[in-house]
């Protein structure tokens, strides 16, 4: 791997960020500060600690971390969708169980990688280790 771009999590975790920022921004104004804010700032999170977390990959721990707080990220913007959903400010049913579905497969997928990371990924910090 030459770059996180690589990483299908990466792309998995960037498009859907993008649909609901936009979605967002259609939010009844209430929610628009409120919760809209919240779930902008996870879904984009998702992605941001993939790539934060690719570039410590030098470092497995840091790499390992980064994931984890990715997947955190995952899970909580499920949450914020089910708020949305649930309080009828997110009306669209499909778009929901699309994001929903989307996000539940993502979030297996990064915990997937992470456990491959962890069982398989050099650590450049200590001595005597191989390159990428």
């Amino acid at each position: 791997m030459k770059s996180y771009r690589e990483l299908d999590i990466y792309n998995d975790s960037k498009k859907p960020a993008i649909e609901i920022h936009r979605m967002t921004l259609m939010l009844p104004k209430f929610e628009l500060y409120e919760e809209g804010s919240q779930i902008r700032r996870s879904s984009k999170s998702v992605t941001a600690m993939i790539v934060e977390g690719y570039g410590r990959k030098r470092y497995k721990a840091e790499f390992i971390k980064y994931l984890v707080y990715s997947q955190a990220e995952c899970d909580e913007t499920i949450l914020h969708l089910d708020f949305l959903y649930e309080t009828e400010s997110l009306k669209d049913k499909i778009k929901y169980d699309d994001w929903r579905s989307r996000y539940d497969t993502l979030s297996k997928r990064i915990n997937k990688f992470l456990q491959w990371v962890e069982d398989n990924w050099n650590d450049f910090s200590s001595p005597g280790t191989g390159n990428l």
